[in-house]
């Protein structure tokens, strides 16, 4: 009876140990800003380990961040211009889209080119992105705001809606774009009624939740592989998105990185960064 009770308590204790010390990577992206530390996501195995393999061989380090737009995202890693590689010969990871790894503040995410000369939505193979985002109101969040936006215009283009096309002209001039919105937004149901048209867009109960109050990119959401998530250092990313820019969203002053990456022990990584696997 002992023995048998015993086996049990052996393989448990065995798996408890395993539990504990089961490691994952931290990556430390340095600026002169500050330091942001991340981890990448075991499902999506091919960006983890090509961003982990360029980290660790250095190639990051004196890439920028590049491009950024403020209240959206900061966007760096261009080794291959770096390394003066060909355009035509940089490398492509597949995509790797997975429902549920969406686009929440501090999100990393791979860049890639446009679907009409990238049907497949393949990822760079170096450069990510960091989610700013923003906040949205529950209404705005699940219409179709592009949608919205061209309907309403064409609504008050006819003869019995001057009143609201002088709103419009009034609102838009005088740069209140935020009524703009909401006064659009409060025709919605008279314009889906009035052109036969559905202009919600399906979100999930995660979805809302998190860009009513967490906030962040939605609009990319199945068009970009989510593969990491900065666990520390979101105030570094703030403040990064602030610098000055001119153009093509490049920084005045450049923002250069250093990339490390340190594999330790996923109940260290909690306790130190409390991020919960």
């Amino acid at each position: 009876m002992k023995r048998l009770s015993f086996i049990p308590f052996v393989l448990l204790t065995a798996l408890l140990f395993a539990c504990s010390v089961e490691k994952d990577y931290v990556i430390k992206i340095q600026t002169k800003h500050g330091d942001m530390y991340a981890v990448l996501f075991d499902q999506t195995p091919k960006h983890k380990q090509n961003f982990i393999d360029l980290a660790e061989a250095g190639r990051f380090d004196s890439t920028e961040f590049h491009r950024i737009i403020k209240d959206f995202m900061i966007q760096g890693g261009d080794v291959f211009t770096k390394e003066k590689l060909p355009p035509d010969t940089w490398p492509t990871v597949e995509a790797e889209i997975v429902p549920g790894l969406i686009h929440k503040k501090g999100m990393i995410a791979a860049a890639r080119m446009g679907d009409n000369v990238n049907p497949e939505k393949r990822s760079s193979g170096s450069q990510f992105y960091i989610i700013q985002g923003k906040t949205y109101a529950p209404d705005e969040l699940v219409t179709d705001m592009e949608l919205l936006s061209e309907t309403y215009f064409k609504y008050i283009q006819l003869g019995s809606n001057v009143a609201l096309k002088e709103e419009y002209a009034r609102l838009y001039q005088s740069q209140q774009f935020d009524s703009l919105t909401q006064r659009m937004l409060s025709e919605k149901a008279n314009l889906e009624a009035f052109y036969n048209l559905d202009l919600e867009i399906p979100m999930t109960p995660e979805q809302i939740q998190t860009y009513t109050t967490i906030g962040g990119a939605p609009h990319l959401d199945g068009e970009y592989t989510v593969f990491g998530e900065v666990i520390k250092g979101l105030d570094v990313m703030e403040k990064i998105a602030k610098v000055p820019t001119g153009e093509r969203s490049k920084p005045l002053e450049p923002i250069f990185m250093i990339v490390t990456v340190e594999l330790i022990s996923k109940s260290k990584i909690t306790k130190e960064f409390g991020y919960v696997y």
